[in-house]
């Protein structure tokens, strides 16, 4: 029988790698989160989470500084994105790149020169670990928010825009209700691409911070090194969260198409 090449054959080595490094190291951690250091089948880390203080408030402070970093990245990400995206302030694609650039560097690279940065500016992480481990946060994620935001706006439709002008709206009346809901898509992606790496995140923290600020990225490093099945959970916790935003976006985008499509017919 000759063996007839298909282009669904193209799929296998993806296919291979999915369930070695994504399917089975899920299937580890699920395991181990869910027995003893003997290997039997156990909810002991389950109770260990909700009885230790500790790792509660560890979590709540991941999602504080989560949310404040999120905030602060909207924030500052929305009118640098407007700005990109118009082509009447900026003709050409530098000012991009510009905003980009800092994504090529290093994490640790980048994070060492802010330390230095904040340090010279006297906001070092020993005196001042929360503002420095914050200013950290909001330098390396903001190019996650501008991304997605510029990449929306620039797909905005400006008649839109010109006809609520034209219908008697003032320049913030266009803003809250043209503008915003055309970029809300590009708004949970940026908030799902910043919220999430804030709180696993732990590098930042621990230079910025100087060992005074501990997030929940932090938390599953060191219990990794001692205790896998406490980490294995801690780990099982983090990728709930993560699967929770990411189902609640994807609702809201949904929405937002469903919003659209019905408008336009």
């Amino acid at each position: 029988m000759k063996f007839r090449f298909q282009r669904k054959y193209l799929a296998l080595p993806y296919l291979a790698f999915l369930l070695l490094f994504v399917v089975l190291p899920i299937i580890l951690i699920v395991y181990y989160a869910f027995s003893d250091s003997t290997g039997r089948l156990s909810i002991w880390p389950l109770q260990n989470f909700f009885s230790d203080t500790d790792k509660l408030e560890v979590l709540v402070i991941s999602l504080i500084f989560g949310f404040i970093n999120t905030v602060l990245c909207l924030l500052i990400g929305y009118p640098v994105s407007m700005l990109l995206a118009n082509k009447k302030y900026n003709k050409n694609i530098v000012l991009v790149m510009l905003f980009i650039m800092p994504m090529w560097i290093n994490f640790v690279i980048r994070t060492w020169a802010t330390r230095d940065l904040l340090a010279w500016m006297n906001l070092s992480g020993g005196k001042y670990p929360e503002l420095a481990t914050i200013i950290g946060l909001v330098y390396n994620y903001l190019p996650f928010a501008i991304m997605p935001l510029y990449t929306t706006m620039l797909k905005m439709d400006k008649s839109q825009i010109e006809a609520a002008s034209d219908l008697g709206a003032n320049p913030v009346q266009v803003f809250f209700k043209v503008i915003i809901p055309m970029t809300k898509p590009g708004v949970l992606s940026a908030t799902t691409m910043v919220f999430m790496p804030t709180i696993s995140s732990y590098v930042i923290a621990d230079i910025l911070g100087e060992g005074k600020v501990t997030l929940f990225g932090k938390y599953i490093e060191l219990y990794y090194k001692s205790d896998w099945n406490n980490g294995s959970f801690l780990a099982l916790i983090m990728l709930v969260l993560i699967g929770v935003t990411s189902l609640v976006s994807r609702k809201f985008t949904r929405e937002d198409n469903t919003q659209v499509r019905s408008s336009i017919w």
